[in-house]
């Protein structure tokens, strides 16, 4: 076995035993780069020296018996998200305009896996300013499927799903405002989470859309999910959208008992625009649910027809605003020009892709005086209805169940043309960041030999019934075992 096919507990145990190192865990991440991600353009750029340097530490503090047993993280290689923020490590959103953006401060998610002992091995390719669905949108490179090279990982975290699946690290963070997380797991067949809103701080994420935002971890299995979860979630005074409340003990719910359970399946999700192979496999896997003891009923989310178009006006209102600070003053590329209007021009019009611009123009225009209230203020209205949705069916069911995207990895280029088809590549994913409730994508099969994901959402805050559903399948499946040949 490659080191990293290995869970992170095995990894663990293999480093408390002294069996392997943790400069051998770093120099193999870095060799298995080496090898592969030329193909598939993961890595926007390493931070090898520095990694080395630390392993080296923390091999000394093993063979003087000082890892603490409750850092199930130590020495264990993860690769960062290009949003967020790195001390000393550039941070560039895949964006031109911020090519030369080297941060003073780490988030706080990155000084969590630093206090777990973690090691950063790099900082991972994405859409530029996290807009997209497939990674087409990345300034620097495309990132490419490992199942099938001429196919899209996903977006817009699609470095940290790729270089899973390609075993350059054993686990991976990334950001989700509608899918960004769960469509690249899916697609990459691995498993990614978007936690509750508010579980896991924002300092430190480059915002998008910040009412939609959350970081959360990508792995090869549902139990190493659920360790980097231990370690990330919390409450975090920095973060004003932060939640104060406990974060439970989410390895204790992965008993694979879901006797009783109930699970919704919204006929939405399964109907009209849903691939044939994506709807078998997910029908595969209620029938495997049901074997397992739940209770499987169809249910109806009526307002999510109307979650595309809700999400696009409010997550594009919010990136006009958000985005507007980056103008080539303070920090970033700056495209010097004979007045401070012409500099602000030229720098953000050859900074920007045009992905970000059209969102900007559409987010400005819908906050605009005269169109606010016919758009933006509806948009808001809207959000609550489908949040609400997803409140009424929680009072009647542990968890709802679905596919995470309509179709498998498409080819590059078949979308990104047409912006609309593009954006629908998110309609099974995005009402969660509306609700903003916790969902997870486990793989559930192969269709025509590429990955499909299930989707399990739960209530706000209950992490827990999310892991367990979804622990329960993987245990009772061989789909996590698949690997792409490379």
């Amino acid at each position: 076995m490659e080191l990293f096919d290995y869970k992170l507990r095995d990894l663990h145990e293999l480093l408390h035993k002294e069996e392997v190192s943790v400069t051998n865990l770093v120099e193999a991440s870095y060799k298995r780069i080496e090898e592969v991600d030329e193909k598939i353009g993961a890595f926007l750029r390493l931070n090898k020296e520095a990694a080395l340097e630390q392993a080296k530490e923390l091999d000394d503090q093993l063979k003087k018996g000082e890892m603490d047993p409750a850092d199930t993280l130590f020495g264990l290689p993860v690769g960062i998200k290009d949003n967020i923020i790195t001390k000393g490590l550039k941070t560039t959103c895949a964006s031109q305009l911020l090519d030369n953006f080297d941060p003073v401060y780490n988030a706080t998610v990155v000084e969590k896996l630093a206090a777990a002992k973690a090691v950063t091995i790099g900082k991972l390719n994405m859409d530029e300013f996290a807009m997209g669905s497939s990674n087409e949108n990345s300034s620097y490179k495309q990132v490419r499927n490992p199942w099938d090279l001429n196919r899209v990982p996903g977006g817009s975290s699609g470095g940290s799903a790729a270089t899973v699946a390609a075993g350059e690290v054993p686990f991976s963070l990334g950001s989700d405002t509608g899918g960004s997380i769960r469509q690249p797991a899916a697609f990459c067949g691995v498993v990614g989470l978007k936690p509750t809103y508010g579980r896991v701080s924002r300092y430190g994420l480059v915002a998008f859309a910040s009412s939609l935002d959350q970081i959360g971890p990508l792995t090869r299995s549902v139990e190493d999910n659920a360790y980097v979860m231990q370690h990330i979630a919390g409450h975090d005074e920095r973060d004003s959208t932060s939640a104060n409340v406990d974060v439970p003990d989410y390895l204790a719910a992965l008993d694979g008992d879901v006797k009783g359970m109930k699970i919704g399946v919204p006929e939405e999700y399964l109907g009209h625009g849903i691939d044939e192979g994506v709807k078998q496999k997910v029908n595969e896997a209620l029938k495997k649910l049901e074997e397992l003891g739940a209770i499987v009923q169809k249910v109806s989310l009526p307002h999510s027809k109307y979650a595309l178009a809700t999400y696009y006006i409010l997550a594009s209102s919010e990136a006009s605003a958000n985005l507007s600070r980056f103008d080539g003053i303070r920090y970033g590329v700056r495209k010097e020009q004979d007045h401070l209007l012409e500099t602000y021009k030229h720098t953000r019009s050859e900074g920007f892709g045009n992905e970000v611009k059209r969102r900007i123009m559409l987010g400005t225009f819908a906050l605009s005086s005269g169109y606010y209230d016919a758009y933006y203020k509806k948009a808001q209205k809207v959000r609550t209805l489908i949040k609400q949705d997803f409140e009424d069916l929680f009072l009647n069911y542990d968890v709802i169940i679905g596919p995470t995207t309509p179709t498998t990895a498409f080819k590059f280029g078949e979308n990104l043309d047409d912006p609309l088809t593009m954006y629908a590549n998110d309609i099974l994913t995005i009402p969660m960041n509306l609700a903003g409730v916790p969902a997870i994508s486990v793989p559930c099969g192969l269709a025509d030999g590429l990955p499909v994901g299930l989707q399990i959402i739960g209530k706000h805050f209950d992490e827990e019934s999310v892991y367990r559903v979804a622990h329960a399948f993987e245990q009772a499946t061989d789909h996590h075992k698949l690997k792409p040949e490379l």
